[in-house]
């Protein structure tokens, strides 16, 4: 799991706690990557220790509550490392709601997909700004690749609706066409045929 390694990398740092770690991690990473839920990373060290790859102490406290305190081991270490090395594949593909709502928008007509592709256009716009805001924000090396990567991939999104409206127009003005319904229709045809059929 990738944030098991992750949790693994800070504790090749020096031992460490929960709450310090969750710090850690996302000062790491930078803000576009969200927050880390503290009860999920409990979780993660569970099974760290589990399977050998983290050992877990207590340390008193004299004006709190003890504090535990985890160490990566020599099997983590060398978990850590072997993953470290390792090509990353998507382990999901290409699976984005982005083609789902493109999809749906070819399917419901110009007018509907040409409301989605101007709203996602603004969103991504909007994020954009807010990226390369927080690009000149930061000094820390890995954040800042981070960061233009996030930026690379929602340039990328960008284009990908540029283009999307004209190369959907033909197929979304047919279906616009075929899902159109005039007032008083039903799927069986105009309101009551069924009825007076079966009168």
């Amino acid at each position: 799991m990738p944030l098991s390694h992750a949790v693994l990398a800070l504790l090749a740092d020096g031992p460490s706690h929960g709450y310090e770690l969750k710090t850690r991690f996302e000062s790491a990473v930078g803000p576009q990557w969200g927050g880390l839920n503290i009860g999920h990373l409990y979780q993660i060290l569970e099974r760290l220790v589990r399977d050998g790859h983290v050992t877990r102490s207590h340390v008193a406290q004299s004006d709190r509550p003890d504090k535990t305190l985890y160490r990566l081991t020599e099997a983590g270490a060398g978990e850590l490392r072997e993953w470290a090395v390792a090509p990353w594949a998507r382990s999901a593909g290409f699976r984005d709601e982005l083609f789902l709502k493109l999809l749906a928008g070819a399917r419901l007509g110009t007018e509907t997909l040409a409301a989605f592709v101007s709203a996602q256009r603004q969103a991504y716009l909007s994020d954009l700004a807010g990226l390369t805001r927080l690009r000149r924000e930061q000094d820390d090396p890995l954040v800042a690749l981070l960061v233009d990567a996030a930026i690379a991939h929602t340039r990328a999104d960008l284009q990908i609706v540029d283009g999307a409206e004209e190369r959907l127009a033909a197929s979304a003005a047919r279906a616009g066409d075929v899902h159109a319904v005039r007032p008083g229709e039903q799927d069986g045809g105009p309101a009551g045929e069924d009825l007076r059929a079966g009168a």
